[in-house]
């Protein structure tokens, strides 16, 4: 039986790496309207961490709900390092590079990090220029939030003596994603509102865009949080209360 608690806490936390990776790498390499908001490409995978830290938390305890975010924190730091090293590395001879290597810009463009880049620019400076900078924000933003939302799930179950699960699961989602929606934009971003590049309104778009589809994603998978706890509580033989671990009860608060 623990052996099968195990695979299905793989499989959360692989779901959760996963979403929260590939936020990372997509980043802000394309926005997107729905409906009223403008979204990153990278938001779009987002809710998913907070779907898994919220099962993980109510099937495992708040220390294993707490290992995966630092985990989550260490491949953040991880993906940033390789960046880093990518582009300190000396490229090899513009004759020796692929044609699509090199991409033709018909007008001046000014980069995320401020860079100005005439006529040419290379792929990997593009990359790094629209990831880099969204990687440290969401290094930030993901251990304020992530940290939050685990405290705060546990915060409301003690509050609730175990009930009400979408107590739990919203409140603490909902105030834990305002969190991070606000630090993302806000680090990413707000060096060129600073030199005047973006308008507060732009700003506070991007905000306000970012949290009500992480809002509304937050209370459409109550539904799946709860159906999540019903059946996996049965597949893993947990009774009320009762968490996936050995000794199969909860350290205080």
């Amino acid at each position: 039986m623990q052996e099968r608690r195990e695979r299905v806490f793989l499989v959360l936390a692989g779901t959760f790496l996963c979403a929260m990776t590939l936020l990372n790498v997509i980043g802000i390499t394309r926005f997107v309207q729905l409906g009223p908001m403008a979204l990153a490409v990278g938001v779009l995978p987002y809710p998913l961490t907070f779907l898994c830290t919220d099962l993980i938390c109510e099937l495992y305890g708040k220390a294993r709900a707490n290992f995966l975010v630092s985990v989550g924190l260490g491949l953040n730091f991880l993906i940033l390092g390789v960046l880093l090293l990518g582009n300190s590395l000396p490229a090899v001879p513009e004759g020796n590079m692929p044609p699509w290597q090199i991409l033709q810009l018909a007008a001046p463009v000014a980069l995320p990090n401020g860079e100005i880049v005439e006529q040419t620019v290379g792929l990997y400076q593009l990359i790094y220029a629209t990831t880099s900078g969204a990687v440290f924000a969401s290094m930030l933003a993901y251990i304020a939030a992530q940290y939050c939302d685990v405290q705060l799930f546990h915060f409301w179950k003690r509050v609730t003596r175990g009930k009400y699960l979408w107590i739990r699961n919203n409140f603490s989602t909902l105030m834990s994603q305002m969190v991070d929606s606000i630090m993302v934009i806000t680090v990413t971003f707000g060096a060129a509102f600073l030199r005047g590049e973006m308008a507060m309104q732009t700003l506070l778009v991007l905000i306000g865009s970012n949290y009500l589809f992480k809002a509304t994603v937050a209370l459409l998978d109550t539904g799946p949080f709860y159906l999540g706890v019903h059946y996996l509580r049965r597949y893993l033989h947990l009774q009320p209360g009762e968490i996936a671990v050995p000794g199969g009860a909860e350290a205080g608060p």
